[in-house]
């Protein structure tokens, strides 16, 4: 009983010390900035902060909670917090303001939160160790027939490919990515759907288990990573080709860079919307050729120990 109570005061004081943490960020970047170290919010988002640290402190908690031999191997740990600090990174710290005022910066944001983020995060697969270090009730609620019925439509390929591309397209579109530039709301609003969409679409990729549980299988897989590649080179080859600058937000809100003109700024963006991506998707399709590789040595391993165990038990006969 004394445990229970102490570990109920702890996980209570966790909470406290981050909305503590998070008043002082908010108040730090509205009232003294320049005292705000780099990695700091300059620009403090409470929806951001919110997810980052109860993400971070639910899966530290689920580590800790969990068996030794149920706790994710170190290299997933690693690649979990790589790409929650990548996320972060790009929408909290002044590189947030960097990408407001250069287009080839505005895409390099949005691949850390549409490609880079989300695919090390999927590939840390740190689903179950997270559920672990909830609280009890947010837990059965994630786990409840509601939720379950409301994530299956996200999980058809279909649908998974139609919002991680269509995002991406959609807010390039130059009058919707001129408007989302000057309204913080709707700003906000583009940074979730790229965080969400690339989330959904990496999680079903990598997801190391066979079909059934996972939703799909591994050569659906495959095929949905090399998909995407697609898209990606059309959207980049227009970019890069355009005679004349689609994006004017960037001139009239001050280039970070002067010396780097319009077309040459677009340019560039075009390569970093085109190559990273593409090479992201074929390490894509080679994780999941592992995974299946691994699946069929395990499988195999399965059916030679039960061959043996039958053949021992007629020699017993």
């Amino acid at each position: 009983m004394e445990s229970s109570a102490a570990s109920l005061w702890a996980e209570r004081a966790t909470y406290a010390a981050l909305v503590a943490l998070g008043a002082l960020l908010f108040w730090l970047s509205r009232a003294h900035p320049s005292l705000i170290p780099f990695w700091a919010p300059w620009d403090f988002s409470p929806s951001v902060y919110l997810a980052t640290a109860l993400t971070l402190t639910w899966y530290w908690r689920g580590i800790v909670l969990s068996p030794l031999a149920n706790r994710p191997p170190l290299w997933q740990q690693i690649s979990f917090f790589l790409g929650v600090a990548l996320i972060y990174a790009v929408l909290q710290t002044r590189f947030e303001y960097w990408s407001q005022h250069m287009f080839f910066l505005n895409r390099a944001q949005n691949v850390a939160m549409h490609d880079l983020g989300p695919f090390f995060i999927a590939l840390g697969w740190p689903g179950a160790t997270i559920k672990a270090g909830m609280p009890e009730f947010l837990r059965r609620m994630i786990e409840g027939r509601t939720v379950a019925a409301l994530m299956r439509p996200l999980h058809q390929p279909i649908v998974a490919v139609v919002l991680f591309v269509g995002f991406f397209y959609f807010w390039l579109i130059p009058s919707v990515h001129f408007r989302t530039m000057i309204d913080h709301d709707l700003y906000m609003v583009m940074n979730w759907t790229m965080i969400l969409g690339g989330l959904l679409f990496w999680c079903l990729v990598l997801d190391p288990r066979p079909k059934l549980p996972a939703p799909v299988s591994y050569w659906t897989r495959m095929a949905l990573s090399i998909a995407i590649m697609f898209p990606t080179v059309l959207i980049g080859a227009l970019l890069a080709f355009m005679p004349r600058d689609l994006y004017p937000y960037y001139d009239l809100c001050g280039r970070l860079f002067p010396s780097i003109g319009p077309l040459a700024d677009q340019q560039i963006g075009a390569i970093i919307s085109w190559i990273p991506p593409g090479m992201i998707s074929l390490i894509g399709v080679l994780l999941v050729l592992n995974n299946l590789r691994l699946h069929e040595e395990a499988t195999k391993e399965n059916d030679d120990v039960e061959a043996s165990m039958a053949r021992l038990s007629n020699s017993w006969r």
